[in-house]
């Protein structure tokens, strides 16, 4: 019996002093084989960046960022300067008609999964089928929708379709703006998150809106939706609707992700003015357009973008309104219609005179500012020009604005996200 407490207390013993060991070296996370040295938390696996669907690759690089030598009024206000761009992933094209419609359509089957009510699981708590497949022709259940159908007296032929007022995406994002700070250090996280509920159908109507005494109809009611236009530019968006499809592109990669275990990536953005202009140059220092060249036909006569040529010879460079997102020759790296089809929003505000204060290094000049505010306020940069201006406006050094609250026939966008290896040796390689 004594025997037998003694062995008892002696491997009560040990544990303790396994505990006090376990304690002490930091639990699972500090490597079996690090005999005391700093090594780093292990595991951690290689990392080697995903390049995103759609998207090319864009190297560092320095450009001078600035007007054109034939736009003399306007150096005098924008001076030619010299900016250091880190890299970074870019869309090969604008944002498409079906590329949004995933957005939309995302957006409306979330709203119908709140609207179709809770399930209950086996031991009676509630949750949302989130993974429940819709059948939006089942009559049964759009009559459990009317909080997002239209009312009986704003139906054409009895019809009962979707009140797009009613799609309206949650977006939440951190201000780092604010957080940034010193005033505000010590404060909590929930004073700079922000939630709002932003509209996301694009304004159709706005083909109608933006020409007076001109028919368009046709556009107004066909382009967003037919598929014949699937592959042409989605406009008709305001800044805020860019940037809330920017978030849930975020959202949906990053849960998609986490789902398998991956690292998850930064975030999905519109261009800033200094990225914009430097992936339109294509690694060309001080070329007028994104071609190289200093003309807008090649030698063999032909158009190289979608604009208004001549005096308004709309038809004259293949394309009426707007062309397929992909049309015409890539830049060198691999960007279509930098130039042309539609203008893009980025993220900065408009300022005459940013070049003079911005940092050469990434320059950035973001701003929220409400719909409420005076109308200067307002300005956000639009880079590119569109297939409904003169060539003035394709030149890469060429600025001009939208109102943030306001959509256009002729404005479109395209998203970034960091290159997260900073050094050329880190791109590709294996260690």
């Amino acid at each position: 019996m004594k025997v037998t407490l003694m062995k008892l207390n002696y491997l009560k013993g040990l544990l303790a002093i396994l505990l006090v060991l376990l304690a002490g070296c930091g639990g699972s996370k500090t490597p079996k084989n690090a005999q005391g040295q700093l090594i780093g938390v292990s595991p951690r696996p290689k990392y080697y960046p995903p390049v995103p669907i759609g998207m090319v690759y864009v190297p560092s690089g320095t450009f001078h960022m600035g007007p054109s030598d034939e736009d003399v009024n306007y150096a005098f206000t924008a001076r030619n300067k010299s900016i250091s761009i880190s890299g970074f992933y870019m869309d090969a094209t604008e944002i498409t008609n079906n590329e949004y419609r995933q957005f939309v359509e995302w957006v409306k089957d979330s709203i119908a999964h709140i609207l179709l009510g809770h399930v209950k699981n086996v031991d009676g708590t509630d949750f949302i089928d989130w993974k429940q497949k819709i059948n939006w022709k089942d009559p049964a259940v759009v009559e459990q929708l009317d909080a997002i159908i239209f009312a009986p007296e704003d139906r054409l032929y009895g019809r009962k379709e979707i009140d797009i007022r009613k799609l309206k995406y949650h977006a939440e994002t951190f201000n780092f703006d604010k957080a940034k700070l010193l005033e505000n250090k010590d404060k909590s996280r929930s004073n700079f998150i922000e939630r709002k509920d932003v509209a996301i159908y694009p304004d159709t109507l706005c083909w109608i809106r933006d020409f007076s005494y001109a028919y368009n109809e046709p556009m107004t009611r066909m382009y967003f939706w037919h598929p014949a236009f699937d592959n042409y530019p989605v406009v008709g968006v305001t800044w805020h609707q860019a940037n809330a499809f920017c978030e849930w592109r975020s959202r949906f990669w990053e849960d998609y992700r986490r789902s398998k275990n991956l690292f998850t990536e930064d975030k999905f953005q519109l261009p800033s003015e200094a990225q914009w202009e430097y992936a339109a140059r294509g690694g060309r220092e001080q070329a007028p357009y994104p071609w190289g060249g200093l003309y807008i036909r090649n030698k063999k006569g032909c158009l190289m973008a979608n604009f208004k040529p001549g005096r308004g010879n709309y038809p004259d460079d293949g394309g009426f309104y707007t062309v397929r997102a992909d049309a015409y020759f890539p830049n060198d790296y691999g960007l279509y219609n930098m130039a042309g089809n539609v203008a893009e929003w980025t993220q900065d505000i408009y300022y005459q005179n940013a070049y003079s204060f911005t940092s050469d290094m990434n320059p950035y000049l973001r701003m929220d500012i409400p719909d409420n505010a005076p109308p200067k306020m307002k300005r956000k940069v639009i880079r590119g020009g569109s297939w409904k201006d003169i060539g003035h406006f394709l030149q890469n050094g060429t600025r001009a604005y939208e109102y943030q609250d306001s959509a256009k026939s002729y404005v479109g966008f395209r998203c970034t996200i960091a290159f997260l290896s900073r050094s050329k040796n880190d791109f590709g390689t294996k260690r």
